[in-house]
Order: structure tokens, then sequence, then C-alpha cells
């Protein structure tokens, strides 16, 4: 019957008699029926289709291996389509607001543009708000919300223009969609040239003409969103100057990847061998990028899977498991590299050095800056005592010995060398205010005091761009370099007998526990809601490395 009606869809048949009337209520499961996940939206508007059309002929897809590389399995289960239900972005969304009432409709603009870009793209064409809360996208009410939830969807992506890609003004959400086409003639660009029939049956289904076009592979398309710049407020509320709040493109930029791997062969990466695209038939395609989307965020997926119904989520809970576990792997053997090196015994003083690899094609961690990495070093006697341990975390995601975990005001610096188990590297930025105070409020967020994530490979940090800049002790470590860090380890063992067994672990949070901890001290209903998301699961850290030496035989 699934086959049937994905037929009838690319035919354009069912996606006419459901676009007709208003979008199918969601039905939910009851007491003894499992959540299998809300349909996705069949809406057809002007400028954009929900995702449900698309997917309509874009299933049953597998690749040559047999895996199944089906769109509608595999987007649905990203953060890309969930960035309109992540309650994490919206407790955030309604902090910042709160902060800077008056600066509302800048803000929620800007966190539309990229977390719910095909509602915030028809309002700016309907010359209308683009809020997200109350009475904005958000809400249930609104004629975009279909769109809104859809998150980051096929019809967004695929008609983003390339004349400004690479440009200051294509980043911060600046991607550029033609308006002027009318429906029925927009264009979907796509990495293929496509035969008249099936553009015939694409046209007719999703109201969109194939266009092939090489720039859906660049890495400047993903620019536009990943390069992120916001204003920020002085102690009187009165915007300063902007911020880079994130900028993974232009680390990318700056470091060897540019020349040997964009963004999509991580990220999207290719099916093994041919896949027919679509239930229409048509020729295999090859290489063809699978819309996975993986990236380091398992604890949010993680939380949609537990919660999908509660958020809305629009896939099977399946499909989130294999996204989670394309997460897991990603950081787990595409991150980082590790390696214990020159370690000596003499008599109670254990020395030798950690050395970390990054193997990323920007910053590690990047992207948003609640997000970190820091090593988790133990030592172990002969009898398997732990005799040192720096780095142990608990089920609440905070970090035994870091400062910014125990007090908002302090954190832990760079260090060039481990002494004592109170000493932590962290590798992660900490933002200040205009008053040199340490914050998680972006709108306060006037400049690094601590910006030491791993570099990529070819980065050079003593010319790096105001965006990408190291900041703090780690500027100044020679060992802190492009491809990683060097880290010495002069520890005490006291009384302890050997051999010693040392283990390392790089270990990844996307939610610093510091980030979480202020935003659930805030009493808004959405900042609750994420506390309690936030309880009903561990938060702990995926391992992106691990070594292990035995020193003292």
């Amino acid at each position: 019957m699934r086959k049937v009606i994905a037929l009838l869809v690319c035919l354009g048949i069912w996606s006419a008699a459901c676009t007709a009337a208003e979008t199918p209520t969601p039905i939910a499961p009851t007491a003894t029926q499992a959540f299998t996940g809300y349909p996705l939206p069949l809406e057809r508007g002007e400028l954009f289709t929900g995702s449900g059309v698309c997917t309509g002929c874009h299933t049953f897809m597998k690749d040559e291996s047999g895996a199944d590389v089906s769109l509608d399995k595999s987007w649905s289960a990203s953060l890309m389509a969930n960035a309109s239900k992540d309650p994490y972005h919206i407790a955030t969304v309604r902090s910042e607001a709160l902060h800077a009432p008056e600066l509302r409709e800048v803000v929620e603009g800007k966190c539309a543009a990229c977390h719910t870009p095909m509602a915030m793209q028809s309002a700016l064409a309907a010359g209308e708000k683009t809020l997200l809360l109350d009475e904005g996208f958000l809400s249930a009410s609104h004629p975009l919300n279909s769109l809104a939830m859809d998150g980051i969807s096929c019809s967004l992506c695929h008609q983003v223009e390339a004349d400004n890609f690479g440009e200051q003004a294509s980043f911060s959400g600046g991607y550029r969609v033609d308006f002027e086409l009318p429906a029925g003639e927009r264009l979907s660009y796509g990495p293929y040239q496509v035969e008249a029939q099936n553009a015939a049956a694409m046209k007719a289904a999703s109201g969109f003409i194939p266009q092939q076009a090489a720039h859906m592979a660049a890495s400047e398309l993903c620019a536009t969103c990943h390069n992120l710049v916001t204003p920020y407020l002085d102690a009187a509320g009165q915007v300063a100057g902007e911020f880079p709040e994130q900028a993974v493109y232009s680390e990318w930029l700056n470091s060897d990847y540019r020349e040997k791997q964009s963004c999509i062969d991580c990220h999207m990466p290719a099916a093994q061998g041919g896949v027919q695209l679509s239930i229409t038939g048509g020729p295999q395609r090859a290489p063809f990028s699978q819309h996975t989307f993986a990236g380091g965020n398992a604890f949010m997926l993680k939380l949609l899977h537990k919660h999908g119904e509660q958020l809305g989520v629009s896939t099977h809970p399946d499909n989130l498991e294999h996204a989670i576990r394309a997460a897991e792997e990603i950081i787990g053997k595409q991150s980082a590299s590790p390696s214990l090196e020159n370690f000596t015994l003499q008599g109670s003083a254990l020395h030798g050095e950690v050395v970390i690899v990054n193997r990323a094609g920007h910053k590690f961690p990047s992207g948003y800056p609640s997000r970190r990495a820091w090593l988790h070093i133990t030592v172990r006697d002969a009898a398997g005592a732990v005799v040192f341990e720096s780095g142990a975390v608990d089920e609440s995601g905070r970090i035994a010995g870091n400062d910014n975990d125990d007090d908002p005001a302090r954190y832990e610096p760079h260090y060039l060398a481990l002494t004592s188990p109170e000493q932590v590297q962290i590798y992660e930025v900490i933002l200040r205010d205009t008053d040199g105070a340490v914050t998680t409020q972006l709108l306060r967020a006037a400049a690094y005091t601590k910006d030491n994530r791993l570099l990529p490979l070819g980065f050079d940090k003593r010319a790096a761009a105001s965006d990408t800049q190291v900041f703090g002790e780690a500027q100044g470590d020679d060992d802190f370099t492009a491809g990683g860090d060097r880290l010495a380890l002069a520890l005490d063992l006291g009384e302890a007998r050997g051999p010693f067994t040392v283990q390392v672990e790089l270990l990844y949070q996307p939610i610093g526990a510091r980030w979480a901890q202020n935003l659930m001290a805030e009493e808004s209903a959405e900042s609750q809601a994420f506390a309690r998301y936030y309880a009903s699961l561990p938060n702990l850290p995926l391992a992106a490395a691990q070594a292990e030496l035995l020193v003292g035989e």
C-alpha cells in the first residue's frame, strides 16, 4: 500500500488530493501502541513543498550493497529535519528574547533563517514578520507552521541560488531563494541531469523542475548557516558590535581540507555504488550522497528518540537509532586519534605526553559554543586501583575538577602540562561579555576569553582571521598547533606500585553542563520544558579517541 501511495504522489494524484485540503492531523498512538512518528507534511505552497511530497518518490532506495539509503528514512532522522523541534534551541531563543525584548524580532529572525527556513523565506516574500515564538512560526495556529516544523527541508536547500556563495553576505542565513519564479515553474537544483519523463513526473508531483547544478555539492552552501555572526549588547543593553558565534566554514577554508574534502564528503557520505533515486525509474546514479547529515549531537538525537511524540518528530524511532549510530561513528572514528609518547617512570614520578591529532576538517569541537571535548586520563597501579584521574564525568554531564561546571564565573585554563587531578584539559570556548565576565548568553558574548578547540591540519593560528583565532594560553603554546595538541604529564604517584596502566580518552559533549545549568535556571516555560527533557537522559559524552600504555614493566 505504501508503495502505491508513493507512486500516486509521483504522478501528482495523491499530492493534489492531499493539498486540496488542510494538512492531515497526526494520529496519536493509543496507550498500547508504540509511537512510530508523525507523517511528513504534504502541503504545496507558492515557494516550497513539504518533505512528504518529495519523499513520496525518493523512497525504497538501495545502493549496490543492499543498504537502504531512502531519503524519507535518512533525512527525516537528521537534526536538519528536526531543527525546529530541538527543545534546547527553542529554550535558548526564548532566553535571548527575554534578555533583550527590544531585539526580539532580530533574535527570532536570525534563528528562524536557519531553523525554520521555509517559513522564514515565505514570510519575507509576503512582507510579514519572521517571529518564532508565541504567535510566530512555532505556533500550531500560524499559517506557516507546517513549513516551519519541516525544518531544513528538501525544497529549501535545493532552491538555494549560488550567486553570493562564499561572500560575507551569504553567511548568517544569507542564502538566496528566487522569489520571482511562479509556482509550477520553480527550479530544484541537484547534481544530475534528469531525463524528460522523470522531470515531468517530478513537476507533476512537487511543482518543481529538476535542474542540474554543481553548486549543490559546494561547502559554500553549508556556509550560509554554519558561519554565523550575531549582535552583542553592552551592560546598558545597547548594541555594541557583532560577534562570530560560529565559523565552521572559515575553519575549513583555512585548513588543508579545502583542497581535498568538502563538507558533504564527511557529513553526507557516498553510498556504495549506484542508486536509483526514484520509484518512477531512471538510471543508477553514482556517487550518491546519503542525506544522513551526520554530526556529533547524539544527545539530542537520543532525546528526540525518547520524546518523539511530545516533540512532534516525523520519523520512525528505528531511523533515529541509525542516526544515533552515525553520530557515534563520526565522533568515534573520524574526529581524532590519540597516542601516548615518551613515558618514563623515575621513582614515584610518572612523566609522558598525550598527543591528540584532530582528524576533522575544522576545529574540534566546532559549531555552537556549548560544545566541548576534554581529556579523561587515568593511571592504575599493578592491582588495578586508580592512583590518578583527571576529567571524570557524571551522568548530569559535569566534569570533576572543572571550575566552570562548579562556578559560572570561572573556567579551566588551557594547560601546557597536567600535574594534579584537579586540572582538566578541556578543548572549548569560554565567552565573555563587555565587562569581561564569563557568560553563556549569546547576546552578551562580545569576545572569546578562551578558544583552544583543536585546530585542523594546515591551520595557521598566528595568521588566523578574527572569526577563527585561538584565545587564551593556547595562543602561546608551541605544542598546540595545526592538527592537534601535545600535553605533558608530570604526576607524583606516591607509594603506588607499578607497572602502571595509563589510559586516555578524548571525550565529546554537545551541550556542556554549564550551558545546560544556566538555561535550566531560567523560569520560562521553554527552559523548564528543556530541563525536564534534559533530566530524562544522562548527558554522557561520546569517546572520540582512546589509547592505553603500560609503563614500568
